[in-house]
């Protein structure tokens, strides 16, 4: 180690310009400062992952599907089919057909003989399906456990 004591050169000014100060009207609002993150995420959670199957989870025609099963609500639930847990299962072939198989809440709800031919309608006319297909089945049974949080959250179950 070096005992050598330090030098520093000291140089005088006459006058130095004072430090800006923060003004109020220079500082973002709350609201500019949001809309900036949700630019960012917007762009962020738009993006879909290159080179996935269009019928795999997160491809287009997959996820289009997903979208028109949550625009059917039960009737006399307010919550869409597929929170509800009535979906159990959304299958796309490579040739773009559609099958999903769903449930009701009970066999003598007042929509099952409707329900399913809706639901084969709205999947029809997703961009990219050549066919869609339902399969009503009864076993597992529906219950109140396959419900998503959201649907839990807005039938006040949570």
């Amino acid at each position: 180690m070096n005992d050598e004591p330090r030098k520093f050169e000291i140089e005088e000014v006459e006058s130095a310009d004072p430090p800006q100060r923060a003004r109020v009207e220079d500082a973002e609002t709350p609201a500019e400062k949001l809309e900036r993150k949700r630019d960012y995420l917007d762009g962020f959670l738009a993006e879909k992952p290159q080179g996935t199957d269009p019928g795999a989870p997160g491809g287009a025609i997959y996820e289009g599907v997903i979208s028109a099963l949550k625009e059917i609500f039960d009737p006399e639930i307010p919550v869409n089919i597929y929170d509800l847990g009535l979906i159990y299962g959304v299958d796309v072939s490579p040739e773009a057909s559609v099958t999903v198989t769903m449930t009701l809440t009970t066999p003598h709800c007042p929509v099952a003989e409707s329900m399913p031919g809706e639901v084969e309608l709205r999947i029809a006319a997703v961009p990219g399906v050549r066919d869609s297909e339902v399969s009503l089945v009864w076993d597992p049974p529906w219950d109140m456990a396959k419900m998503s949080d959201e649907a839990k959250l807005e039938l006040g179950m949570l």
